[in-house]
């Protein structure tokens, strides 16, 4: 990895295409039910190397913002396996994506009244809220009952009566629940909630039940077992589509579980001090950079690639924000010395799409390893002529 350091520079994002195939391999041999559509939810890694390779191997692609679906267009998705999931969009965005032609998914009720005034011929789907806190961090569980997301389910009624007099079209329902949903129970509960008001709806063509499967964070941390995930549901959703009286499609949108365990985050050590009793290894980053340790209390394996072999020592590993931007509390690593490569492990996903210049520091680059062995540079590291191009001089 130092080579790359060399070649790119550091702080660099780095993606292993080997490790998304065999993701994506997973999902389509863990879930085999004939009519099923994986649609790779980009706002977990929107570069357009990544979505070429979704959009190559056969998958659809879920968009919340009128950016992500210019970019899903560009990277070559039809527009029919595109799924435009916003929450609290503007009127503008959804009509964008009217016209684009893709799959839209509303999650209120006060949308609905005006889209069907607009596009009275344009079917819809519906996002509902299932009532259930599901996952491994609060701030990513997003299918409770006080969620901004989704439609209440003791809104149905409302719904219908809409449905019936203004002739509504809706041709799918939509849940989501939340990020790294481990218990089986804890899903299935959610996909029961719609399940049961979906036969309400005349005229489904899809159910789209989201995602959220975990992935590893470190040695012997456990993961979704797709296997059993794609029995249980798709017996389930057999046995529902027969008391529907017709075969639906049936959608997920997995997004972290695709592209995390791809990525690796490279930082340079730019000193170790200690305070307080506390030994911290400073390096070249912050949360500007991965912000999902500090905003999730996430888990992110972090290795010493310049002295693998070391004594283990305890270290709280920081970044050089002005603010406090922990990537790692009392963690045991191998000797850490300034100028050491440190790798940060599971940085594919929501690490360079919730980056920004904040302090002024420049976004670093991003690197694709490709699976014939070549290595390719598909993001260039922000400048500071990038940053000042977008301020206006008197």
């Amino acid at each position: 990895m130092k080579n790359l350091i060399d070649q790119f520079g550091s702080p660099l994002y780095v993606y292993d295409e080997k490790t998304i195939l065999y993701q994506i391999d997973q999902l389509k041999s863990g879930i085999p039910y004939k009519d099923v559509l994986f649609c790779y939810a980009m706002k977990a890694n929107s570069n357009l190397a990544i979505l070429k390779t979704m959009q190559g191997q056969g998958l659809g692609v879920d968009c919340v913002s009128a950016g992500e679906l210019v970019l899903a267009l560009k990277a070559g998705f039809d527009p029919s396996v595109i799924r435009f999931t916003p929450t609290f969009a503007s009127r503008e965005e959804i009509s964008f994506a009217v016209k684009q032609q893709a799959q839209i998914t509303l999650d209120s009720i006060g949308l609905l009244d005006w889209f069907v005034e607009v596009f009275s011929e344009t079917p819809i789907g519906l996002r509902m809220n299932p009532s259930v806190m599901a996952g491994a961090y609060e701030k990513t569980s997003v299918g409770h009952a006080k969620a901004k997301f989704g439609i209440a389910m003791d809104h149905l009624g409302e719904i219908l009566d809409k449905v019936d007099q203004k002739q509504i079209q809706i041709n799918g329902l939509h849940i989501h629940s939340g990020s790294d949903i481990l218990e089986m129970d804890q899903f299935m509960t959610a996909v029961e909630a719609l399940l049961k008001v979906a036969p309400a709806f005349k005229s489904l063509v899809y159910i789209d039940l989201g995602s959220g499967f975990k992935v590893p964070y470190y040695p012997g941390d456990k993961e979704t077992d797709m296997i059993v995930l794609g029995q249980v549901v798709g017996k389930r959703f057999e046995s529902f589509c027969q008391e529907y009286g017709r075969p639906l499609r049936l959608v997920f949108e997995p997004g972290k579980f695709l592209v995390s365990r791809s990525g690796q985050f490279l930082v340079t050590c730019t000193g170790v001090k200690e305070n307080g009793g506390i030994t911290f290894a400073g390096v070249d980053s912050g949360f500007n950079h991965l912000i999902r340790p500090m905003f999730y209390g996430a888990y992110h394996t972090i290795r010493n690639i310049s002295n693998p072999d070391g004594a283990l020592h305890t270290y709280d590993i920081v970044g050089n924000i002005c603010e406090t931007d922990t990537f790692a509390s009392d963690r045991m690593i191998p000797q850490i010395h300034p100028g050491d490569i440190l790798c940060v492990e599971n940085a594919g996903a929501y690490c360079y799409s919730m980056a920004s210049s904040y302090n002024t520091r420049p976004r670093p680059a991003e690197v694709y390893q490709r699976v014939d062995g070549t290595t390719q540079l598909i993001r260039r590291r922000e400048t500071m002529e990038d940053i000042l191009a977008m301020q206006v001089e008197e």
